[in-house]
């Protein structure tokens, strides 16, 4: 596919951000990514907004990736999309049969008309050449844009689907198969939801991340589904021979001091259950990588740093590993999905237990959403911290989970999940 490539400085380029993401509201399927200049958020960009479809595909988990492939190999250009959860029933012989108030499909990706690509104060601007004469017009209305929508009032109410004493028998029903050996962590989630709500997708994206800021930071829409994400995590990153996937597993809250807050760093560093989570999960995804990675090239760049976010602390590593130039992109996804960090270990043994023990499809959530460049590389976040949307069926949905060891109480495990639900309730119920 031949793409126009033109670049143009731009002063005041947060405003012109704001304005970029209202005028892609006008198209049916739109994607937006923004790293919110985190320092090390190792990205090729710091936004990228792909908008309006010449080609897509859209469909179940069955045979998805092989379906994926193949798209990704004849339209050799670049494509954006999603990888829901339930992909797990193609990668392994398991099932979904929990309640889904969403209805999102399983996988989708587009290959846009547009893309505008952010770093520092350039803008790159990449269309498909037959459009390349809308470009100035574009620009033009980008700059003037007003396509934020009207908010419709009403009251939200937030359900949860797991009330607080049956998560804790789950929790404890999780906990024997621990101690049975069956596993030895696992990531449990539950969901909170909002039914007969009208949002405004857009200003509730927009309230999220300017509380939150994180790294990986998405507004997706496709026809009436909408996700509005804030998540602080990287799934998996290939750029040349070099793949990188950085879990996160370890939270602690934020302090209202900065000596209370470096405290909570230093005690969180040294916290045995919370490194012992990500440890696990380091382990999980070094065998994932090892699948399809050169010999003795899978390594540990980072064990356990402390990232510190605004909602929270988060301890995070960073696994890599080098590949051949003849593996393909999609066989490297399918290797290691579901990320570790939202499975569990042994990953099949965990999937199957939480599958059984929670009530809702995770659908999108736990997913992951990026993009795949013309030469084969890629960056996926990990769909945590985000509301979904779905405007037909006026459902409103956002999941916390966390990860469950034999270390982990009850009690603690519902405080943390409260803790990283409070963005998105706060914006849902415009509360400070």
């Amino acid at each position: 596919m031949q793409r126009t490539s033109y670049k143009i400085h731009i002063d005041t380029i947060s405003e012109f951000k704001t304005q970029l993401l209202q005028w892609a509201q006008q198209f049916k399927t739109a994607i937006w990514l923004d790293s919110n200049n985190y320092p090390q958020k190792q990205s090729s960009f710091d936004a990228v907004l792909a908008v309006d479809t010449i080609s897509k595909i859209e469909t179940s988990y069955t045979n998805a990736f092989q379906q994926l492939k193949e798209y990704q190999s004849t339209v050799n250009d670049y494509i954006f999309g999603y990888l829901g959860y339930d992909l797990k029933n193609d990668v392994e012989n398991l099932t979904s049969s929990n309640y889904d108030g969403l209805h999102f499909s399983d996988l989708f990706f587009f290959q846009p008309k547009k893309i505008f690509l952010i770093k520092d104060n350039m803008l790159e601007i990449k269309y498909v050449s037959n459009c390349e004469d809308e470009i100035d017009h574009d620009l033009r209305n980008i700059q003037s844009a007003t396509y934020s929508q009207q908010l419709t009032t009403n009251t939200i109410k937030i359900k949860l689907r797991i009330h607080k004493d049956e998560y804790y028998k789950k929790l404890n029903s999780l906990l024997n198969h621990i101690h049975r050996g069956d596993i030895y962590e696992a990531n449990f989630c539950q969901e909170f939801y909002s039914e007969n709500t009208t949002i405004n997708p857009l200003e509730v994206y927009q309230s999220l991340n300017e509380i939150s800021t994180p790294p990986f930071a998405t507004f997706l829409k496709t026809d009436n589904n909408y996700l509005l994400s804030a998540s602080p995590e990287r799934y998996l990153k290939k750029e040349g021979e070099l793949v990188i996937s950085q879990p996160i597993k370890g939270t602690e809250k934020r302090a209202n001091s900065k000596e209370e807050d470096l405290k909570l760093i230093k005690a969180l560093e040294k916290n045995p259950k919370e490194r012992a989570e990500n440890i696990m999960i380091v382990d999980l995804v070094r065998n994932d990588l090892s699948r399809f990675a050169i010999k003795r090239s899978v390594k540990v760049d980072e064990l356990c740093k402390v990232y510190t976010f605004k909602q929270v602390h988060q301890l995070i590593s960073t696994v890599s590993c080098k590949v051949k130039t003849t593996t393909h992109p999609v066989d490297i996804v399918k290797a290691t999905f579901p990320m570790g960090s939202m499975t569990g270990a042994p990953k099949i043994s965990a999937l199957k237990i939480i599958e059984e023990l929670e009530e809702t499809k995770r659908g999108l959530y736990s997913g992951a959403v990026g993009y795949f460049t013309p030469t084969g590389d890629f960056d996926f976040n990990v769909i945590i911290r985000s509301i979904l949307y779905n405007a037909t069926k006026k459902y409103v949905s956002y999941s916390v989970g966390g990860a469950i060891t034999a270390q982990s109480t009850p009690e603690k495990e519902y405080e943390e999940c409260l803790l990283k639900a409070k963005a998105m309730k706060q914006v849902l119920l415009n509360t400070k």
